[in-house]
């Protein structure tokens, strides 16, 4: 008979060090013939990403030297590209962009003045388009850097600017006809709000380029349109949201008409400059993937119908093909995440790379229960604590952790995290809330946000909160709220706004509003005008946001984990909040990470967030961890 032990005190196999020596980031899975290609990140290395190839069932690190990496727009995306057999990537921190041909060492294309994202190369055409971020112009007195769609040439390094003049640019790729497709949009919309999908002919040579015929394939007020790819017969495929999700359209040159009309988004927000998450296979047919109800499905759309593959993940990071294999990142619920083989036709897979090569037993493993409260519904996932060595006592209720993810645009799936799982095998439940403003659920689901960031998440993750502990699924009197990044925000909002946590764990969260509109990157410089109001006419409702000016009401232990290398909130951010805080003799701790940026890449920095969370909230809440020492410094110690 297994004995009661007091929630949040269970002795548990999953450790920090399983979470990072363990396992690897997957991400932007890419095939070229019968070659496939991804990304890794390795928190044991510091973080470093490099570019992997499965070839005949090899395995082949292909960057070893290298750091493969882009921050255009700070975030990344689309960082590497191959085509028979070049591979181009951009390095970091030096954002050179190199060429390897045959195997041969890397040759730089560019000196690493200017950071390129979103490669695609042609070697047919002797190019790489990339979206180019010039901050040089910042020198000569320009108020953010510059965006443009280059061309670089393979064989001479030389670069050609083929579009400039708007404040973003994406998803530049090239026809088979050599037409150039792009999206760009302008300040102070996000690339989910009002986007416009423009084409030109680029003609010349090396050096000599320059587009023509330049076409407006869709641009409509407050209609999202995104990720164009081309049919081989020339047509253009893109994803637009104005039938309130985002489903495909074709433009045959004329005019666009819808391909399908589906009540489920085909994407996600386009946070990183990856590559659509859909492949054309051939004139009538492409593998896809869209949500139902929070879960990722994956089929093939042809002739206007959805084929449905025979999977079972939970989410999808990545489609890729060629004439000769496909591939994509999957997620599960209930094991890692996969680089797999999809067989055409039949949707077996074939598995190409874990992320995590761990031996753990299945009955630690909490899955997550999908939960939809009030009216409209708000969104979660829960997550129950499970161990098979120990259960709660009978008159007690589990530390309730609830999660705010980042964004605030974003999209928290059901695929198993061993994050989640540190915390469920040690007795906590977990929830993880897709409040208002979230994608996956539709435009109008995302635009509850717009205008009323610091109140809809708030309420949603207060709400949900609320419904768990009336179901006895967690202890209100240890009921948390913790976020990274916009999610930060959204816990210290929670803390000075509300009495429904008792205490809140924030990553480089946001504490002054103003500040962050005055100090932040070009790619979020406006996002808060669609979120707060305009800045600095509405500066009494930024102050009213903005959690610093409400310590007041503050009246829960907090603490606050910040890297010292951020450049989207600047640690100054988490200081001058930590500050305010003791200054009013509340129970505060901060901690600094040195060399860490917006999310913490290092495995001493994962391995040190995680037990300084654990003694926080054992102190907190009055309870011992079972493997986790005191003398961090922190309330109640």
């Amino acid at each position: 008979m297994i004995d009661a032990t007091p929630y949040g005190s269970w002795p548990s196999p999953i450790g920090p060090e399983l979470l990072t020596a363990g396992q690897v980031g997957l991400a932007e899975v890419l095939v070229d013939g019968a070659d496939v290609y991804w990304l890794e990140a390795r928190a044991d290395q510091g973080g470093r990403i490099s570019l992997w190839r499965e070839s005949d069932g090899e395995r082949t690190e292909i960057t070893p030297e290298h750091y493969v990496r882009t921050t255009v727009h700070e975030y990344g995306g689309g960082a590497f590209d191959v085509a028979d057999g070049i591979v181009v990537f951009s390095s970091f921190p030096d954002s050179v962009v190199r060429a390897i041909r045959s195997g041969a060492d890397p040759v730089a294309l560019t000196d690493g003045s200017k950071r390129y994202a979103g490669l695609r190369v042609h070697p047919d055409h002797d190019l790489v388009l990339a979206i180019r971020e010039d901050h040089t112009v910042l020198a000569d007195g320009a108020a953010q850097p510059a965006a443009s769609i280059v061309a670089i040439s393979l064989s001479r390094g030389t670069e050609t600017v083929l579009v400039s003049g708007a404040d973003f640019y994406a998803g530049a790729t090239l026809s088979a006809q050599g037409d150039l497709a792009w999206v760009e949009w302008q300040h102070p919309n996000m690339p989910w709000d009002t986007t416009a999908v423009r084409t030109g002919r680029l003609v010349g040579d090396a050096g000599s380029w320059e587009l023509t015929d330049i076409t407006t394939v869709a641009h409509t007020e407050d209609v999202s349109v995104v990720h164009p790819a081309w049919f081989p017969d020339g047509r253009l495929l893109y994803l637009s949201d104005d039938s309130g999700f985002w489903n495909f359209q074709v433009f045959d040159g004329t005019a666009s008409e819808p391909l399908l009309t589906y009540p489920a988004d085909f994407c996600g927000p386009s946070w990183q400059l990856v590559r659509p998450p859909f492949a054309v296979l051939n004139d009538e047919r492409v593998l896809c993937t869209w949500l139902e109800r929070g879960i990722a499905q994956l089929g093939c759309l042809q002739d206007g119908q959805l084929e449905p593959l025979p999977t079972h993940q939970v989410s999808v990071d990545g489609l890729a093909a060629s004439a000769q294999r496909t591939a994509a990142i999957l997620g599960y619920a209930t094991r890692p995440r996969e680089v797999v083989e999809i067989l055409r036709p039949a949707g077996e897979t074939v598995i190409l790379r874990v992320s995590a090569t761990v031996d753990l037993d299945p009955a630690y493993l909490s899955t997550a229960q999908p939960i939809s409260v009030g009216t409209p519904p708000v969104h979660a996932w829960y997550y129950p604590p499970t161990n098979p060595l120990h259960h709660g006592p009978a008159d007690e209720l589990p530390p309730l952790r609830v999660l705010s993810h980042g964004g605030p645009t974003a999209f928290s799936p059901p695929a198993l995290r061993l994050e989640y799982q540190y915390w469920t095998s040690r007795g906590y439940a977990v929830v993880d809330v897709n409040y208002g403003g979230s994608t996956g659920y539709g435009r109008a689901y995302r635009d509850r946000l717009k205008g009323q960031w610091g109140i809809v998440d708030v309420a949603d993750c207060v709400l949900v909160a609320h419904e768990l502990a009336v179901a006895g699924m967690g202890d209100p009197l240890r009921t948390y709220i913790e976020g990274g990044s916009a999610g930060g925000y959204t816990t210290l909002r929670a803390l000075t706004s509300t009495d429904a946590f008792a205490a809140g764990i924030s990553y480089f969260g946001i504490g002054d509003l103003a500040a962050l509109a005055r100090d932040t990157h070009k790619f979020e410089s406006r996002y808060l005008e669609g979120l707060i109001g305009r800045w600095p006419e509405d500066a009494d409702v930024y102050a009213d946001r903005s959690p610093i000016h409400h310590l007041d009401q503050l009246a829960a232990p907090m603490l606050i984990l910040q890297g010292t290398e951020d450049r989207v909130v600047p640690p100054n951010q988490a200081e001058t909040m930590a500050e305010a805080v003791r200054a009013k003799g509340l129970a505060c701790a901060l901690v600094l990470f040195e060399g860490e940026g917006h999310g913490f890449r290092k495995a001493e920095s994962i391995h040190r967030s995680l037990e300084a969370s654990q003694a926080f909230l054992g102190s907190v809440f009055g309870f011992t961890p079972a493997d986790v020492e005191a003398g961090l410094g922190l309330p109640g110690e």
